[in-house]
């Protein structure tokens, strides 16, 4: 169900809270096992009563006794917070994230704490240290990174709609590998406060859910200003998104840089499709080129990296987190501390980073991103002079099989070549699904839109999903047949 149909039931009387927080847990029971998507279930969750005398007293607002699911570097003071390393192995906080707290505040349900990349550092929720979680469209491929768990838990219907977090493509890339829809919110929409620091001038909570209409409901939820997070702004507020949505004289741009790589041919195809889709539908569609987005993946984990390694740093054994027995000294503490409590992929990270940051470097390296980093604002804002959005993939490849997961760094990170560059520029993207392998695993479109235009890319989206049958993955046997394409080309430099 979407969440107008349980708001429906659950005014109506049909259903109750508990009755529709008890069908989630159970299908937790049934499933998660083999998906392997939540850390925590939260089968006693609290505020079920007061959600339903709200409802029966008609004070119920839109998320009043919905189910939601949480990343788990989101902190709960109902729930551990572990951002799925043994760093903080069962760590309770003391406080709710502002965007729990403004859930919280509407009467959701929280039915529990979901899997992802240790610390968000990843792309395949392989770094967790605690469980592997699978794509419930072919259990032996990755549901993508770094939140996984989320992706998986909606897409396997074992809540709603859930939120991530997206650094460098946290949320899109699992949206597209598990086919749900999935909101990177412009930079500053939503709060951080609250939400485990990986790199926080990147950082940005977002929704995963079965519609754009869905991520729509719950990003109004938890947008807007708040005091404990200097770099949350009063966004302008975005209508609801209607019935008849439409992309009618949209002037709509695809990537070239993005669309050129040496991408998976079924996704460049579902991609092809979808744009020609827009076209038929009203929109005008052209090619265009965004030179600087070559640079983006370096530039992007050189500042990232550079961020966790001064973020992590809090992390030394003395107030919170893990702590080895009987260190000798002081040195030894903080050694045995980060040395055991970290994995390879955090370790990794904080190593490029304190290079990238030291001395002597720090000039041709750090210095050199955040430069390129501003030429891509750049690009991107000569960009949305002419057009309202831009299309791509999500990433360049689909899900892969978790036996054959890539272990160099290299390739790893060059699959974020898609995502990372919205990120550097602070602009929000959405993922949605748009077609299938021959093997049936999905594939995801990337809208992404100029800053503060949430609202339009989500109403983008929900136009096409209203003609997309996610369910009935389409016939790709023609993929060797070559179509000549409306699209015009238009080679340009932004």
């Amino acid at each position: 169900m979407y969440i107008s149909d349980m708001r429906r039931q659950l005014d109506s009387k049909e259903i109750s809270v508990a009755e529709l927080l008890d069908i989630y847990v159970k299908r937790i029971k049934e499933r998660d096992p083999q998906i392997g998507a939540f850390l925590y279930v939260n089968e006693s969750a609290q505020g079920v009563e007061l959600a339903q005398k709200r409802i029966d007293s008609g004070d119920a607002d839109t998320f009043t006794g919905i189910p939601v699911g949480l990343k788990d570097n989101l902190c709960t003071t109902d729930m551990p917070t572990t951002c799925a390393s043994k760093m903080l192995d069962n760590y309770i906080p003391p406080y709710d994230a502002t965007v729990v707290r403004k859930l919280r505040d509407q009467g959701a349900v929280f039915v529990g704490k979901l899997n992802m990349d240790e610390f968000a550092m990843g792309a395949s929720t392989l770094t967790s240290y605690y469980k592997t979680t699978r794509n419930p469209f072919n259990l032996d491929h990755v549901p993508g990174g770094s939140s996984g768990g989320s992706a998986a838990a909606v897409s396997a219907e074992l809540c709603p709609v859930a939120l991530g977090s997206d650094t460098g493509g946290s949320v899109r890339q699992p949206a597209s590998f598990c086919g749900v829809t999935g909101l990177r919110p412009t930079y500053g929409m939503v709060s951080r406060y609250g939400c485990v620091a990986f790199a926080s001038a990147l950082d940005q909570v977002g929704p995963l859910a079965q519609s754009a209409v869905d991520c729509g409901y719950l990003l109004s939820a938890i947008a807007g200003k708040d005091e404990y997070d200097q770099t949350s702004i009063n966004s302008p507020s975005f209508s609801p998104i209607g019935e008849h949505s439409s992309v009618k004289g949209k002037r709509l741009a695809i990537i070239s840089e993005l669309t050129r790589s040496n991408a998976d041919p079924e996704t460049l195809a579902a991609v092809k499709r979808a744009a020609e889709w827009f076209e038929g539908a009203g929109a005008t569609v052209e090619e265009i080129s965004l030179p600087t987005l070559k640079y983006a993946v370096p530039a992007y984990y050189l500042i990232s990296s550079a961020e966790a390694s001064a973020n992590l740093s809090r992390f030394d054994g003395v107030r919170y987190g893990y702590r080895p027995s009987n260190p000798q000294s002081y040195e030894e503490l903080v050694t045995k501390s980060r040395g055991e409590g970290f994995g390879w992929e955090v370790k990794r990270r904080i190593m490029l980073g304190c290079y990238a940051l030291c001395s002597g470097y720090y000039d041709d390296y750090y210095k050199r991103a955040v430069r390129l980093a501003a030429l891509i604002r750049t690009e991107y804002a000569a960009a949305f002079v002419k057009f309202d959005a831009l299309l791509s993939p999500v990433s360049p490849n689909p899900a892969f099989p978790i036996g054959q997961a890539p272990t160099d760094p290299t390739i790893l990170y060059l699959a974020d070549i898609c995502t990372v560059s919205a990120s550097l520029a602070g602009l929000p993207a959405l993922s949605t699904p748009c077609g299938y392998t021959l093997k049936g695993l999905p594939i995801g479109l990337m809208i992404t839109g100029n800053h503060w235009k949430d609202g339009d890319i989500l109403s983008m989206a929900d136009a096409f999903e209203r003609e997309f049958d996610r369910k009935s993955p389409p016939d790709f046997s023609d993929l060797t047949k070559q179509k000549d394409s409306k699209i015009h080309r238009k080679e340009e430099s932004a």
